[in-house]
């Protein structure tokens, strides 16, 4: 089931970057496996996957218990409470939502304690705007940038960003050229290019435009893995329906 659809996405982004005059080889997929079980993750690595992004740190905990992330990266890429920056930096290799000095902060004590090498970690923008949605603001970001940087056990990779829901994949263009004009700003700004080189941005339904705006990261659930079962009605956890 998951070969079909891998074969499908993989073309997909051929398409895309030769639109876009872009090299296949700069975008990487990150299968988001939150709620998929052990068969599902292991299915995805024998066909060569081996980037994965969860969610809940609970859940990820509990699947890293299993051995299912063995010899894959692992990703943090919801929301993080600054009470569980501690698990998160002994099971996770990246996290992608820092958000608040408060929270890289914390990250980085326990880093420094836990790992042998820094974190890597991607600055989370909400470039829409939106009330209910995590992130910093475009405004803030060279700030928090520069804060990061100035952090032991912490690695600045580059920005992630969540479009706005439910709407056609067409408008999210506008909110991924926002975050890459952003990024192109931070650098004339002083940040080193090595710190901003990731974009992560686009999911199932958008990847494609995502691509053409310059994304290097697209987490991919329901376009790898197909529907997952629908957990409640928390707003959060549907933003990463991805």
């Amino acid at each position: 089931m998951i070969k079909g659809k891998l074969e499908t996405i993989k073309h997909k982004i051929e398409q895309a970057c030769h639109k876009a005059g872009r090299d296949p080889g700069s975008v990487r997929v990150l299968a988001v496996s939150k709620s998929f079980d052990a068969q599902a993750i292991n299915e995805a690595k024998a066909l060569g996957i081996s980037y994965f992004g969860e969610n809940r740190v609970q859940e990820a905990r509990d699947k890293a218990a299993e051995g299912v992330f063995q010899d894959t990266t692992l990703c943090m890429i919801g929301h993080l409470q600054t009470n569980k920056a501690s698990l998160t930096t002994r099971i996770f290799d990246e996290v992608h939502s820092v958000d608040r000095p408060k929270l890289a902060t914390a990250l980085s004590k326990f880093s420094l304690k836990y790992r042998d090498c820094p974190l890597p970690v991607y600055l989370q923008v909400n470039i829409s705007g939106e009330r209910n949605k995590h992130g910093c603001k475009p405004g803030e970001a060279y700030e928090l940038a520069r804060y990061i940087l100035e952090l032991e056990g912490l690695e600045l990779r580059g920005l992630m960003t969540i479009p706005p829901l439910s709407q056609p994949p067409g408008d999210s263009r506008l909110h991924f050229r926002n975050l890459r004009l952003l990024r192109d700003h931070m650098l004339s700004m002083g940040i080193p290019a090595q710190n901003l080189q990731e974009l992560s941005m686009g999911m199932s339904s958008d990847y494609e435009v995502a691509i053409k705006e310059g994304a290097t990261v697209i987490r991919l659930g329901t376009a790898l893995f197909g529907p997952r079962l629908a957990k409640g009605k928390d707003p959060e956890a549907a933003s990463w329906n991805s």
